[in-house]
């Protein structure tokens, strides 16, 4: 059983290679066509399910953005991913009573929706002398089964954050809804460009507008045309999420 995991993952290396020759290819394409250079857009792998040998795999080819989606599958991959090449973002939604297992660990939550969740990223940040980078997540699509403060209460939610210590706020993160209309999806990342643009153009304390993350497998070239700065690609790099049986 043991060797025949170990050929499977090795397959799954053998193919990251692959997927990420082509996968970078379409994001210098996609940044080009948005005037921009491929080297202007950070690729982070969305690596939930993957095992830790195909992760550090990926790191060795220089994927240096990785983002986990549940804290217990990083608390279990933590100590084993080659933490020294890469940075660490957890990029899932997040319960307040899980914002201790994260701070002082990852280089950024990506998912920061409430004055409630900032307060005790604060708090912890504080009692354990680091500052938490964050990025403020926008239910862009108003969906009701998706996390992610509503587009009208983003500049409160700011404004809330920007006085709270060891906290820094460092851009916007969104999952818009599945779209068969490719223009309607550019719609929804059109508006969260223009929201992003609007906050940086501020230049408020506290808050740095460098990444605007938006764009997954199916429709990361789509972001980048409107605006995306960071895409968190998963499937199209590592293939389909293969879920441990229960």
């Amino acid at each position: 059983m043991t060797e025949k995991l170990s050929e499977e993952r090795m397959a799954r290396c053998r193919a990251v290679e692959e997927n990420l020759a082509d996968i970078r290819a379409r994001i210098a394409r996609a940044a080009e066509a948005s005037g921009r250079k491929a080297e202007d857009i950070t690729l982070l792998a969305a690596t939930k399910t993957v095992p830790v040998e195909v992760i550090n795999h990926a790191i060795r080819l220089g994927v240096d953005f990785i983002g986990e989606n549940r804290v217990q599958e990083l608390e279990e991959k933590y100590d084993r991913l080659e933490r020294d090449k890469c940075r660490v973002h957890f990029i899932g939604h997040l319960q307040t009573n899980k914002v201790k297992n994260l701070v002082g660990r990852v280089d950024m939550i990506q998912s920061v929706d409430s004055v409630r969740l900032a307060k005790e990223i604060s708090r912890l940040s504080v009692q354990r002398g680091v500052n938490t980078r964050v990025l403020l997540e926008v239910n862009i699509g108003r969906e009701e089964n998706k996390s992610g403060v509503l587009p009208e209460a983003l500049e409160d939610l700011l404004g809330e954050i920007t006085g709270m210590p060891a906290i820094s706020v460092c851009g916007l993160m969104a999952i818009p809804p599945i779209c068969e209309e490719t223009e309607r999806l550019r719609n929804y990342f059109s508006l969260m460009a223009e929201y992003f643009v609007d906050i940086k153009r501020k230049k408020s304390d506290n808050v740095a507008m460098e990444y605007l993350s938006m764009g997954m497998s199916g429709d990361f070239e789509e972001a980048i045309l409107c605006g995306a700065n960071m895409v968190r690609v998963g499937s199209s790099l590592f293939g389909r999420r293969q879920y441990p049986a229960r």
